[in-house]
């Protein structure tokens, strides 16, 4: 495997354990504040199938001694915007920024024209093209054919509990 597919792979990890850096420091401090978290057992299955995309993916990627090619060129660039959407969200949601769902006792329901456009712009802007980019990037087609779907399918789960949280916290939501 080419020495920019392995540092894409470490650069990869460093912003995901990052953004679960900051995830960590949020949730304790609003935890601390009163916080309550729902669909705890959803976003640990999430957390788990993430995970093991991500594995998957570099599993495969290694043992297939994937080139450096126009598809990888091009999931490195889908993988980066995503990167780009997260920061974004990141920056927009600020503490209550968190990879579970958490509502604060302060929570405020963002409303600007993005998030009243794409709901859930974490989820479609980051975590989709991310695992699809990282996949493209490794060569990692069984990953994206077998892992993907399962991934989906805890993604949308999570989604419709999300969204009855958000629906019984904010009326207007």
């Amino acid at each position: 495997m080419p020495s920019v597919m392995i540092a894409f792979v470490a650069l990869a990890i460093a912003l995901r354990l990052g953004s679960l850096a900051i995830s960590m420091r949020n949730e304790k401090r609003l935890k601390q504040q009163g916080a309550v978290e729902y669909c705890a057992r959803t976003s640990a299955i999430l957390a788990l199938t993430h995970i093991t995309f991500y594995l998957a993916a570099i599993t495969e990627g290694f043992w297939r001694a994937a080139p450096l090619s126009g598809v990888s060129v091009l999931g490195m660039a889908l993988y980066g915007l995503a990167m780009c959407a997260l920061v974004w969200v990141i920056v927009v949601l600020g503490r209550f920024w968190t990879v579970k769902v958490i509502v604060a006792r302060d929570h405020a329901l963002v409303t600007n024209r993005f998030f009243n456009l794409i709901r859930h712009p974490n989820y479609f802007l980051n975590i989709l093209p991310e695992l699809i980019g990282f996949a493209l990037a490794l060569q990692a087609c069984v990953t994206l054919l077998v892992v993907l779907p399962v991934c989906l399918f805890v993604l949308f789960l999570r989604i419709r509990q999300e969204q009855k949280v958000m629906r019984d916290r904010f009326p207007e939501y």
